[in-house]
């Protein structure tokens, strides 16, 4: 836990909050507590700064807070990914929001299957919990805006060339591009990633007549997530 992540409901007064759930554990069990120790934290969805040990109990830590800072910058990339297998899919969020991306959509595919749609990892506890580390990891407090999109023609056809319209790019990984990633482009800009072994033809026409580029991070088919830290690498 890099970040001290804090809600609005842990404050006991104005500039001090009380611990009692999983955060107090790790701090307890693992960061350690040491009375006037200051820990980097931050109000979710807000400023960043440096919280102090006050006191503490074997149930309990109660800080003071000092939060004055921006949060760190989003980087201006929306990703549209194909949902991924459900054993990959928290690997995927959680590049994701480390990298700095705050617009995703997770859409269907014909190489998606159907099953991957009632995954366990799709409830809402479930990307809340994965979201909040992944803030934790990166030192932010702005969570990402998630949406999905169980049909992937109403959306290539209706919704992506808005999306596409109102970027200075747009791009989708495939592993046949003829283009490679361009290095650090002109922002906000679309990021379209495909399913292991990549969109399908006719899922490849309808992006590129949605104003969609198709580029290569070369002749090595990666699995999802490591090709989209690649991508946002390269284009961030």
């Amino acid at each position: 836990m890099n970040l001290l992540l804090l809600e609005e409901g842990d404050f006991i007064a104005p500039g001090r909050v009380r611990l009692t759930d999983r955060r107090f554990l790790q701090l307890r069990d693992v960061i350690g507590l040491v009375p006037g120790k200051r820990y980097r934290a931050g109000l979710r969805g807000g400023a960043v700064g440096t919280a102090m040990l006050e006191a503490y109990s074997g149930a309990a830590a109660e800080l003071s807070v000092e939060l004055t800072e921006p949060p760190p910058p989003e980087n201006g990339i929306t990703l549209v990914c194909a949902l991924p297998r459900p054993q990959t899919f928290h690997k995927v969020l959680h590049c994701a929001v480390t990298m700095g991306v705050k617009r995703m959509y997770f859409i269907h595919s014909r190489k998606v299957e159907k099953s991957y749609w009632d995954a366990s990892v799709l409830a809402p506890e479930a990307v809340e919990r994965e979201v909040v580390l992944a803030l934790e990891q990166c030192g932010d407090t702005v969570p990402p805006a998630i949406e999905y999109r169980k049909r992937f023609k109403p959306f290539a056809e209706d919704e992506l060339p808005q999306l596409v319209a109102a970027s200075a790019g747009a791009y989708f990984g495939h592993p046949r591009a003829e283009l490679p990633v361009p290095e650090h482009p002109a922002k906000p800009l679309v990021l379209a990633v495909g399913p292991e072994g990549g969109f399908n033809d006719f899922e490849h026409q309808l992006l590129e007549r949605a104003g969609m580029t198709p580029v290569s991070l070369g002749s090595r088919v990666l699995r999802t997530e490591f090709a989209l830290a690649a991508l946002l690498a390269e284009l961030g």
